[in-house]
């Protein structure tokens, strides 16, 4: 099944950029589904990034329209690890971000945390002047 162990968050002035890593320890699957999902306090967690690969190969790459343009995400399927580097950071971005993982997902589910089957403990990013 695995377990995700994620690194990276912090705290950034409005511009600036971070980068978050998940390692999936333990996860054997030539396919892995693993996404970036943030929540704010009292709001539904939300789908911003996701990278599909089956067999060493991507299937699904996606990024919500919130982030598309400043946020990249990336993957080294031998670890399996993925990671998301977050560019020209807004105060809006500020919330706990959570690495997730599943090995199926689509185009029509891969934002919805019921997808999701393996979950990390979650990162803080805060955004303020």
């Amino acid at each position: 099944q695995g377990q995700l162990m994620e690194s990276g968050g912090g705290s950034v002035q409005p511009g600036g950029s971070l980068r978050l890593s998940c390692a999936a320890l333990g996860y054997t699957q030539s396919r892995q589904c693993m996404a970036w999902f943030r929540q704010i306090p009292g709001k539904e967690r939300e789908g911003i990034a996701v990278m599909y690969t089956v067999g060493g190969r991507t299937a699904l790459s996606k990024l919500a329209e919130s982030v598309r343009g400043r946020f990249t995400i990336s993957q080294d399927s031998a670890k399996p690890s993925v990671y998301l580097q977050m560019n020209n950071l807004r105060s809006e971005d500020t919330a706990m971000y959570y690495c997730a993982l599943n090995e199926y997902c689509g185009h029509s589910n891969w934002y919805l945390p019921r997808t999701y089957n393996t979950w990390g403990q979650g990162t803080q990013v805060t955004v303020s002047a």
